[in-house]
């Protein structure tokens, strides 16, 4: 007799069925895996072997061949070990084989039998719910597998004995619930730094539109500061956006004890980080940076130290929202919905520009430096800001009354707005200004003839292009909808216009 248990192969964040069948034939005592599998699943034999002996079970001798179908999709990851055990113990009769039709299964085994939380419970049972079939998975992947519905079958033993006895009616597993994460102490403030008013205003509205945003400055001019707390003026994420972007932590294995939050995700790699970190894929296409900032932040400092093949990769999902990996065994697409925020100093030494400095380089330090920022990529940037170095007499003054608090009101009044006109255009898809585009962003930034002579006259002087001119257009309408105007006025245009205007380092290498 053939067995036949359910479970899911992990092809982005997407959880593709695989069927895991079991038969004991005659022939030469052996425990063969077929199914193109990888290094985990081919060492699963030992583990199952083991989990079985642990609670009394043998093999008998005969050939066990268990068949991963279908046979010619990649299979790779430990949660393949529950499935194969438990395939074994329906062919054995431990298990009746109605029982296990009703759920898809996962889980990493121990050799004393106890079942080890895996990556990818969260998209599992997802998947599971939409095919009306319940999951079986680890008592520590029950909590954030909980959350793919309230109407969804959940059996989340600590070990094998547990689900058997379950299954006998010896005992009775209770669903796990979902769990939220308790946020560890306060974001950092704006009211902590001083001074950089302009920078504070252009974070202020890149939070309210979702928009990219450089900053150029010296050392110590407050770059970083200013990033580190964008996230204390965004809004909390809804359940939607919450699901999306626990599954793609899921699969990267950065959830903590399964447990959900509503912060955005703020994800800060080093300026050494290669293109799979950043975009995904290696060995088991991983997701990568970008998709693990989906619906945050993504935060480069140092930008010219990254390397140039890193910073082209951004240029396709900053349009999209999508970060594709493709590989010659594989072909993935993760959901990449990021706000960039860049830093960078104006030179190699950091001082160029600065009253009274000299470099002994000249211009020619600069210009070299900045030329390792392409133009395509400082075009797809909506607000490119310069911070002056901050002086001892700013430092001295009394903390800013304002508070993130302050900020993050009016950002989420803004976001509120946008939500709103975004369903009146029948487009409650978009979540901020940032992602309008084609007829959307055409209803929405309608101007009057004294705003297309302005920003006519501006795109020509300033030789935008097609790009730039509709970022203008979208970063003006962020800053009227935080004045709370129905109509963008030639007063949004020019600030936004004001942050099209390339730092002076980046003028002079362009």
């Amino acid at each position: 007799m053939t067995s036949r248990v359910g479970t899911v192969a992990f092809q982005g964040v997407e959880a593709v069925p695989v069927d895991v069948q079991a038969q004991f034939v005659s022939g030469q005592v052996v425990f063969q895996i077929v199914g193109l599998g990888d290094k985990a699943i081919s060492e699963s034999r030992e583990r199952v072997r083991a989990a079985l002996h642990a609670i009394g079970l043998a093999l008998p001798g005969k050939r066990l061949v268990v068949n991963l179908s279908p046979a010619d999709l990649p299979k790779e990851g430990s949660h393949y070990d529950l499935p194969i055990a438990l395939a074994v113990l329906c062919a054995l009769g431990v298990i009746p084989p109605d029982f296990l039709d009703r759920y898809v299964v996962m889980g990493e085994l121990a050799l004393d039998g106890s079942l080890l939380s895996v990556s990818g419970a969260l998209p599992a049972a997802m998947a599971a719910n939409a095919r009306d079939l319940g999951l079986i998975c680890p008592k520590a992947s029950g909590s954030e597998a909980a959350w793919a519905g309230e109407d969804l079958d959940i059996l989340a033993p600590e070990n094998l004995i547990q689900l058997i006895n379950h299954v006998k009616g010896t005992q009775v597993l209770t669903r796990p619930k979902p769990h939220l994460a308790v946020l560890d102490g306060k974001l950092p403030d704006l009211a902590d730094i001083k001074g950089q008013e302009a920078a504070k205003r252009a974070l202020e509205v890149a939070a309210a539109g979702g928009h990219h945003m450089i900053m150029v400055g010296p050392p110590g001019a407050g770059k970083s500061m200013l990033a580190q707390r964008l996230p204390s003026i965004l809004p909390p994420m809804d359940a939607r956006e919450m699901l999306d972007i626990s599954m793609i932590a899921s699969l990267g294995g950065e959830l903590k004890d399964g447990q959900l939050t509503r912060r955005r995700p703020f994800r800060a790699p080093h300026h050494s980080a290669s293109m799979p970190a950043l975009v995904g894929g290696g060995l088991k296409a991983k997701p990568g940076e970008m998709a693990l900032a989906h619906h945050g932040v993504l935060f480069l400092d140092e930008l010219p130290e990254f390397q140039p093949r890193v910073l082209e990769a951004l240029r396709q999902p900053m349009e999209t929202g999508e970060a594709v990996v493709a590989r010659a065994n594989y072909h993935i697409t993760y959901p990449a919905r990021f706000q960039l925020i860049a830093a960078m100093n104006p030179c190699k030494c950091g001082m160029a520009g600065e009253p009274g400095h000299q470099c002994r380089q000249g211009p020619r330090c600069a210009a070299d430096y900045q030329q390792r920022i392409s133009g395509p990529l400082l075009d797809r940037m909506d607000l490119q800001i310069e911070l002056s170095a901050v002086r001892a007499s700013d430092l001295a003054l009394p903390a800013p009354k304002e508070r993130s608090a302050d900020v993050a009101a009016r950002v989420a009044r803004a976001r509120h707005v946008q939500a709103q006109r975004f369903a009146e255009l029948g487009a409650a898809h978009l979540r901020v200004n940032a992602q309008a585009d084609g007829d959307v962003l055409e209803a929405m930034t309608a101007l009057d003839a004294a705003g297309l002579a302005l920003i006519r006259d501006a795109a020509d002087a300033m030789n935008l292009s097609a790009r730039g001119y509709h970022r203008v257009l979208r970063v003006a309408r962020t800053i009227a909808d935080l004045d709370g105007a129905e109509h963008i006025a030639r007063l949004h245009l020019a600030e936004a216009l004001s942050y099209r205007q390339k730092p002076a380092g980046l003028r002079q290498a362009a």
